[in-house]
């Protein structure tokens, strides 16, 4: 499954999930549509402005997608590489 696709899925999954439509998360129920079956990669934009309004982080939607693309077993070990990766660099 490519990025996209598993970033529409995410967005679509919490869309649902707080019972929103489509049009409740941007300008058009077509463009929406469109990221939802990943067939329009969004900007970094719109993902903040979707995020928003699903009430997450910005980062929480590629996380999440991302971890949807992982095999599974492997959440846990992107989310401490994650955390390990982001410790180290605020580090520096």
């Amino acid at each position: 499954m490519e990025l996209n696709e598993a970033l529409g899925l995410v967005i679509k999954e919490l869309r649902q999930q707080r019972e929103l439509p489509q049009e409740g998360l941007g300008p058009s129920q077509s463009y929406i549509s469109a990221i939802e079956r990943g067939k329009w990669k969004p900007s970094l934009e719109k993902i903040e402005q979707v995020a928003a309004i699903l009430s997450v982080h910005p980062a929480s939607l590629l996380i999440l997608a991302y971890l949807k693309q992982a095999p599974k077993g492997e959440a846990d070990q992107i989310l401490s590489g994650i955390h390990a990766e982001v410790a180290d660099l605020r580090s520096t």
